[in-house]
This record gives structure tokens, sequence and C-alpha cells, in this order.
């Protein structure tokens, strides 16, 4: 799964036109590394998202297969404070 569209499922972000943007502008690092929104994001990669003055941590615990709700979401991803 693209790594847009996972941000965009999951919730962290809420619209992948901004998910797009912010991996665009290095601000989505996988493991480490700042990735592109076409990046395959696969089980146990570590997500570092900066957004606006926030910084999200979470690390890909399964692959949804469709948009989550919000109550399903601690199920596919876990977040770090």
């Amino acid at each position: 799964m693209r790594l847009d569209k996972f941000l965009k499922i999951t919730r962290i972000i809420k619209r992948r036109t901004i998910a797009q943007q912010l991996c665009d502008s290095d601000n989505v690092l996988v493991n480490g590394k700042a990735q592109k929104p076409s990046y395959s994001i696969k089980k146990g990669d570590e997500l570092v998202v900066k957004y606006f003055n926030n910084t999200i941590k979470a690390k890909v615990l399964e692959m949804p297969k469709e948009s989550l709700k919000k109550e399903d979401i601690g199920d596919y991803v876990s977040f770090e404070n």
C-alpha cells in the first residue's frame, strides 16, 4: 500500500493530498529515511510524521484493507509518545 494512502486510511493525516505534500517536503520518515508518497509501506515500518508543530511517531502493526473506524486504528498502528 502506498504511504500517502496508508496515512489517510489510518487517520494519521485526514486528507491524502496533505499526506502527499508532507511526503514531498521530507516531513514523513519511514525507518529513519524520508520517503515519497509512492513508497510501499510494510508491516513493521516505523513512521515519524512532522505536521505543523507536532511530531507523530507510529509503528505499523498490520496492513489495513480499507478505511478504518476510529476505534479500530489501534489494531493496525501503535503510537508512541
